[in-house]
């Protein structure tokens, strides 16, 4: 069985993958301060809730807070007896290398939703991920990364809304009854969903420019379902799209392994 973890800047997410499918989800929020024994005990609660036995043989990493992976690793060796890839270290092998400039550090949630991507919808894609930022990455044709666009998440705009005027309530994201709000609350929905719908047309319909060719949207994150409706953004909606890039990307160093 494999263990994907993937860390995020708000929320670390596992799954267990038994080479069939993935058996579960587990969601805990990040935080650096977490160690490996509260990481186990809390995984293996929930295993024995769904009845599953720690079976573990092979571990994965993906992690955009950097700070959190020393206690994922002792997590690994020590309770599964395991050294875990971890996306983004020189022995972690990606089946096609980035193409981006020199010294650029591409996050590794990004090259994980590039090869899961490139495997189920082919070449020529935009990624878009509704993470803490909401992110675009372009895979070429050969399902490289070839760069992308980083702007202020939704929930991170809201709160910085929130926090820079005092006088504005934190809402929740919605699709408002109309464009114009007659309320503070049906305001801030609006700007914040209108808003968000204006950002991904408008640099999705910028990369396809630049690149001059067709190319599909495949959308990922909590919120993209939100930002999907009756719109068409996107050709594709796809939740586990990490862990399958992570898995992906296990199977691919094993094959390297093993020659």
């Amino acid at each position: 069985m494999l263990l994907c973890i993937d860390t995020g800047n708000t929320n670390t997410v596992f799954s267990v993958w038994d080479g069939k499918r993935f058996l579960a989800m587990w969601r805990i929020s990040t935080d650096h301060r977490r160690t490996a024994d509260e990481y186990f005990t809390w995984l293996s609660t929930l295993m024995s809730l769904q009845k599953f036995k720690l079976d573990i043989t092979d571990c994965i990493i993906s992690a955009t807070a950097p700070r959190v992976v020393f206690n994922l690793r002792v997590l690994c060796n020590r309770y599964f007896d395991t050294r875990p890839l971890v996306v983004g270290k020189p022995d972690c092998l990606l089946p096609v290398a980035p193409r981006v400039d020199g010294g650029t550090t591409v996050g590794p949630d990004r090259l994980v939703n590039t090869v899961g991507a490139f495997d189920r919808h082919g070449p020529d894609l935009i990624v878009v991920d509704f993470g803490t930022a909401t992110t675009f990455d372009v895979v070429d044709t050969d399902g490289a990364y070839v760069g992308g666009v980083i702007s202020p998440g939704v929930n991170l705009s809201l709160e910085a809304l929130h926090m820079g005027a005092a006088s504005l309530p934190h809402v929740d994201v919605t699709k408002p009854a109309s464009v114009i709000g007659t309320n503070t609350v049906a305001c801030i929905q609006s700007g914040i969903f209108w808003g968000y719908i204006g950002l991904v047309q408008g640099i999705v319909d910028k990369i396809r420019q630049e690149r001059a060719r067709p190319m599909k949207v495949i959308a990922t994150g909590g919120l993209a379902p939100l930002f999907d409706q009756g719109f068409d953004l996107f050709d594709a909606i796809e939740d586990d799209l990490t862990m399958h890039g992570l898995r992906l990307i296990h199977d691919y160093n094993k094959e390297m392994a093993n020659g």
